[in-house]
């Protein structure tokens, strides 16, 4: 099942730039360039073939490492067990698949599940969390507003959700849910607003979602909010 689905992914034309980290990892010297551009492919590739496999796990989001010896992989997620498996089963395909994939030399790849400490400041969690209520039959209000309560007991200083497409009638339109303080421009905007962007295929077409939300820090040292 985990071959297929990776195997649907559609190939690069220049598989070479997909070996980014392998390169770096080797010491092949190649141009600051192609190196951000062949990290960037592998990322998205790895980050899309995350989204669909491990999405019921309510998967956060993958940082990469790259050391001289190993590259870790660690996948940040709400319920770590499920993406470890029964007895690291499920860890050891994914662990293949994308040595196979990525051709990396072997026992060079090392993924690590990461539980995300707080769910309600997690925009992607959020995002797929809606994706869910809304794949489940739950009215967009009830289940933006679910979300967007969620979201501010957590803990967060502000959040904005926003569905558009085609909601109830025939011609498309957004709606938009909003709640506390969000900032919508500047380099404090990039620090400490944490966004995610989901589809979901429903009945009537496709939705888009959006979620915002400002975490409870304001110190430049603490991004994160965790340490709010």
């Amino acid at each position: 099942m985990l071959q297929v689905l990776f195997d649907t992914l559609p190939p690069s034309p220049n598989m070479q730039k997909q070996e980014a980290p392998a390169q770096a990892m080797s010491g092949v010297n190649i141009s600051k360039r192609r190196k951000f551009v062949a990290d960037g492919v592998f990322y998205a590739e790895l980050n899309e073939f995350f989204q669909r496999e491990l999405a019921e796990e309510g998967y956060s989001g993958v940082e990469v490492r790259v050391t001289p010896t190993v590259t870790d992989i660690i996948i940040r997620a709400t319920h770590t067990q499920e993406v470890l498996g029964e007895q690291g089963r499920r860890i050891r395909e994914l662990t293949s698949l994308i040595t196979h994939r990525f051709r990396f030399p072997p026992d060079s790849v090392s993924l690590y599940a990461a539980k995300v400490q707080s769910r309600g400041l997690s925009a992607v969690a959020q995002c797929e969390s809606l994706r869910y209520k809304l794949l489940n039959g739950l009215a967009v209000r009830r289940a933006c507003y679910g979300v967007l309560r969620f979201i501010m007991e957590s803990g967060a200083k502000g959040c904005e959700v926003v569905v558009s497409g085609k909601l109830r009638a025939a011609r498309a339109k957004s709606m938009k849910f909003t709640d506390g303080f969000m900032i919508h421009s500047g380099q404090p905007a990039k620090d400490f607003i944490d966004n995610a962007t989901r589809h979901v295929l429903l009945r009537q077409g496709v939705l888009g979602i959006k979620v915002k939300i400002m975490r409870a820090s304001s110190s430049p040292s603490d991004p994160t909010g965790e340490k709010a």
